[in-house]
């Protein structure tokens, strides 16, 4: 066997909606595909694409809406997306008090903590909320709060709901201090998280990429045949001050809903929900093509291929 290749990942920050992504590590995958794959982080929040474009890391992973807003500023951007693993939004609104036939409009008499760290969330929340005939502009909300500062609001009941993701959101519910209003995920598809690269890094090293696609995917058949004991288990390293039963709560109610992709195709569908909530947001300015951002032809390979776990 020949020398593994060195591939340099960044993850965007560490969160347990990533987990499928920490699996090929784990499992093995990656270095079954004679892959070295070397995982980092950019030095600050909204660093990756640019570490990208500026040819210091080879993949990241992402949400689409990075790799959007980049070909809204240049129709002619190099990005690309080829693995989707993200495919519901994985955030939830938690509030102090239950409220089991929530509704939108119960809002607009609250104070919300949003998320304040990534846009994402609350694109995709106003456009939820547009959706419901409510101008997201008359719902009173904070937005200068990290997650954690909102979850320690909500516990000391300075804030009415608070914008989160997991594993706050189940310690909160676990401490009876908050109750899940709304989990995002069941909005339906919304591209959140993929593999990207640049179409140079396709057409130079498309066995690298094949690669790591079929390390995912392999990644992916094993997620969904184990239960939320195994999966917490197998990525338990990647969260060392995370007690084990909050980790696996956590990802069992991921995977309730649902969020984490089957295979690594990233549909249309999805990518026009994430896209449309950044035009009603005003987060870019023209209808950025599906066919310039996304590449399916490595995920439809290893598809077909149907690679043992």
């Amino acid at each position: 066997m020949g020398a593994a290749t060195t591939v340099t990942l960044y993850e965007t920050f560490r969160a347990v909606f990533y987990t499928p992504f920490y699996l090929p590590f784990t499992l093995g995958n990656y270095a079954a595909e004679g892959l070295d794959v070397q995982l980092g982080a950019p030095r600050k929040l909204g660093g990756a694409a640019p570490a990208l474009l500026a040819g210091e890391v080879d993949v990241i992973w992402s949400g689409p809406l990075k790799l959007i807003e980049h070909h809204d500023r240049d129709p002619g951007c190099p990005l690309v997306a080829f693995c989707e693993v993200v495919t519901r939004d994985p955030f939830f609104l938690v509030a102090r008090e239950p409220n089991p036939g929530f509704r939108f409009h119960d809002l607009l008499d609250r104070t919300v903590g949003i998320v304040s760290e990534v846009p994402t969330p609350w694109l995709c929340l106003q456009d939820d909320i547009r959706r419901a005939g409510i101008d997201p502009d008359a719902v009173r909300r904070i937005s200068d709060r990290t997650m954690p500062e909102n979850a320690a609001a909500l516990r000391a009941g300075d804030v009415d709901v608070v914008q989160l993701f997991q594993p706050m959101v189940e310690s909160l519910v676990a401490e009876g201090a908050g109750h899940i209003w709304y989990a995002a995920a069941t909005r339906g598809p919304t591209s959140y998280t993929t593999l990207i690269t640049t179409r140079e890094t396709t057409s130079r090293t498309p066995d690298v990429v094949m690669a790591m696609t079929r390390a995912i995917y392999r990644s992916q058949k094993w997620l969904h045949t184990k239960t939320p004991t195994e999966i917490g288990e197998s990525v338990a390293e990647f969260f060392p001050g995370l007690s084990r039963e909050l980790l696996v709560d956590a990802i069992e109610r991921y995977l309730d809903l649902g969020i984490w992709g089957r295979n690594p195709r990233l549909p249309c569908v999805g990518f026009v929900r994430q896209k449309l909530a950044m035009l009603s947001g005003g987060y870019i300015t023209r209808d950025v093509p599906y066919e310039s951002c996304v590449d399916n032809g490595f995920a439809d390979a290893v598809i077909a291929e149907d690679p043992a776990v």
